[in-house]
């Protein structure tokens, strides 16, 4: 019997990762009324915006109103994307629950990112690790490109477990590694998690999956084999990276959600609710999302 784990925490990205690279510019209050559903459907942590450059990510410009107007649920970690020490700032000022920084195991995809090499970004994230940890936030490590890049292609193994490690000595609680473009396929998944484990521990890492190729939720179940818990997902398929060109859709969180549920493995997420919530945000966004739930809900619609 292939033994999986009794309960996954999903970690929602949609609000950040996904709207960042529409080109329909959700006004603010109803990303509020998005998120309060999001809240509704029961998630333990939900990733609401990133305190960027407006210049850099227009979509979310309104980080700081949709922080403040957002209604916490108790029992939700509300989180942000943070670039430097100004943008943790102002995340503070905004209340944050728990900070968010980013660079990615690929040289040039780093470069392009973040216009920086690895080398250098490392100073400007420890500033925000150590200022984050005076003013008692958690701090998330999300680590791009582990399974390819766009303009690199294959990123050893090496490369990511030395960024890994860097960034969990820096003080870092969590890395998720990120397959930026959607390249992975299960036989990689298999043998990364194997490499990983032997060098890093993944008691407290997450794997962030694109659905480019459409093998998302079978590198999930890899990943699950491995003893991975924690996954990060956009409902309805939503997003991608800016900086990645075919970058195209997240792990759709409903589809990931379904499939756990079927196999009988918990994540505290009402399906009925996240229905709702993706519903929703078709309205707002005037397009059906790409997810397999989504599809469903269509064909049950004209039926």
């Amino acid at each position: 019997m292939i033994s999986f784990p009794e309960k996954v925490k999903i970690k929602e990205v949609g609000p950040r990762d996904g709207l960042q690279n529409e080109a329909v510019e959700v006004p603010w209050e109803r990303k509020v009324e998005w998120i309060n559903l999001l809240s509704a459907a029961g998630y333990e942590y939900i990733e609401f915006s990133s305190f960027v450059h407006p210049k850099w990510i227009p979509q979310l410009k309104d980080a700081d109103i949709v922080a403040r107007s957002i209604d916490r649920n108790p029992g939700t970690t509300y989180a942000a994307l943070v670039p430097n020490v100004k943008g943790l700032r102002k995340a503070l000022d905004n209340g944050v629950d728990e900070v968010a920084v980013f660079m990615s195991a690929s040289e040039t995809h780093n470069k392009k990112n973040i216009n920086k090499t690895i080398n250098e970004t490392y100073p400007v994230l420890q500033e925000v690790i150590t200022e984050s940890k005076q003013e008692g936030k958690k701090v998330r490590g999300y680590i791009s490109c582990v399974f390819g890049c766009p303009y690199e292609g294959h990123v050893p193994f090496e490369q990511t477990a030395a960024v890994a490690k860097t960034l969990l000595k820096m003080g870092v609680d969590e890395i998720s590694l990120g397959d930026t473009i959607g390249t992975a396929d299960p036989k990689q998944v298999d043998l990364f998690l194997e490499y990983m484990k032997e060098r890093v521990s993944l008691e407290h890492a997450a794997l962030h999956f694109h659905n480019t190729n459409g093998m998302a939720l079978a590198n999930v179940t890899v990943a699950l084999q491995h003893g991975i818990t924690i996954f990060d997902a956009s409902l309805g398929g939503l997003g991608g990276c800016p900086y990645a060109e075919g970058a195209s859709g997240n792990l759709a969180t409903d589809d990931l959600v379904h499939m756990l549920h079927r196999m009988g493995i918990e994540t505290g997420i009402n399906e009925e609710k996240l229905r709702k919530a993706a519903a929703f945000l078709e309205q707002e966004l005037g397009k059906r999302l790409p997810s397999h739930q989504r599809q469903i809900a269509a064909k049950e619609e004209v039926g």
